[in-house]
C-alpha cells in the first residue's frame, strides 16, 4: 500500500471554503450575522495555521516542560470556551468547568497513553498532544451542552436531580450519534487520517476504537462533574 500522502496546493486548497461561503451566504440572505460566521472561519483558519507551525517546533524540541505547558493551555482555553453563551455566568462556573475537564480528561489521557498505548517518553509529543486535543475538545462540548441544558431546565423550574439527568443526555447526543454513525455514515478523522496516510484499515479500526471510546468517556464523566460542581447548596 502507498504510504504517501497528497501534498494539497494552497490553491486548491482554496476551494476547501466554497462550502463555507455558501453558508455565510445564507446567514446574510436570512437576516442573520453573518460577520458571526465569518469570524469563526477566520479564527480557524488563523489559529491552524499558527499550531501548525508551533506543533513542528514542539515535535522537534521534544521538552516535557512544554508539552505540559501546552497541555495546560488547551484545559484552560477549552473550560473557558465551554462557558462561551454562558456570559452572565461564565467567571463564577469557570473553575468548575476547569476541573470538571481536567479530571475526566487527565484521568483518560494517562489511560490511553499510557495503558493502551504505553507511550515511551511518556510525554512523546506526536501522540500526547494530538490525543489530548480529541479528548479535552469533546470534554469541553459536553460540558457546553450541558451546561445550557442545566440553565435552560432550571429556568423552567425543573428540580435540580431531574434537570442534571435531562442535561447530562442532551450533553452525550453528539457523541452517542457520533458511536451510532461510525463505520455505517462516516469514516472519524482519525481514521481517515491514517488510511489516506497508507495505514492498514485494520490497523486503524483499533486507534479508531480507542479514540470513541477516549471521547466518550471524557465528555461522559466531564459533564457528570460539572454538572456535580453546580450543585445548589442546600
Amino acid at each position: 500500500m502507498n504510504s504517501s500522502i497528497q501534498m494539497i496546493p494552497f490553491l486548491k486548497l482554496a476551494l476547501a471554503f466554497l462550502p463555507a461561503i455558501v453558508v455565510v451566504l445564507i446567514y446574510y440572505r436570512w437576516s442573520l450575522d453573518f460577520r458571526d460566521a465569518i469570524y469563526a472561519i477566520s479564527r480557524m483558519l488563523g489559529q491552524l495555521l499558527l499550531v501548525g507551525y508551533f506543533l513542528a517546533f514542539i515535535f522537534e524540541s521534544d521538552n516535557a516542560f512544554i508539552v505540559l505547558l501546552v497541555l495546560s493551555v488547551m484545559v484552560v482555553a477549552s473550560s473557558w470556551i465551554a462557558l462561551r453563551l454562558m456570559k452572565l455566568e461564565r467567571k463564577g462556573l469557570f473553575f468548575k468547568a476547569f476541573f470538571a475537564i481536567l479530571v475526566s480528561g487527565g484521568l483518560t489521557l494517562v489511560l490511553v497513553t499510557q495503558g493502551v498505548l504505553d507511550l515511551t517518553p511518556w510525554y512523546t509529543p506526536r501522540f500526547l498532544i494530538p490525543l489530548a486535543g480529541m479528548i479535552f475538545s469533546q470534554a469541553m462540548n459536553s460540558v457546553s451542552l450541558a451546561a445550557e441544558r442545566m440553565r435552560a431546565e432550571t429556568d423552567s423550574g425543573r428540580e435540580y436531580i431531574a434537570a442534571r439527568g435531562i442535561a447530562l443526555r442532551a450533553s452525550l447526543i453528539p457523541i452517542t450519534n457520533s458511536l451510532f454513525a461510525v463505520g455505517l455514515v462516516s469514516l472519524p478523522g482519525m481514521m481517515t487520517g491514517q488510511i489516506l496516510s497508507g495505514v492498514s484499515p485494520l490497523i486503524a479500526v483499533r486507534y479508531q476504537v480507542m479514540v470513541m471510546c477516549m471521547v466518550y468517556g471524557a465528555s461522559g464523566m466531564a459533564a457528570a462533574l460539572f454538572l456535580r460542581f453546580i450543585k445548589p447548596r442546600p
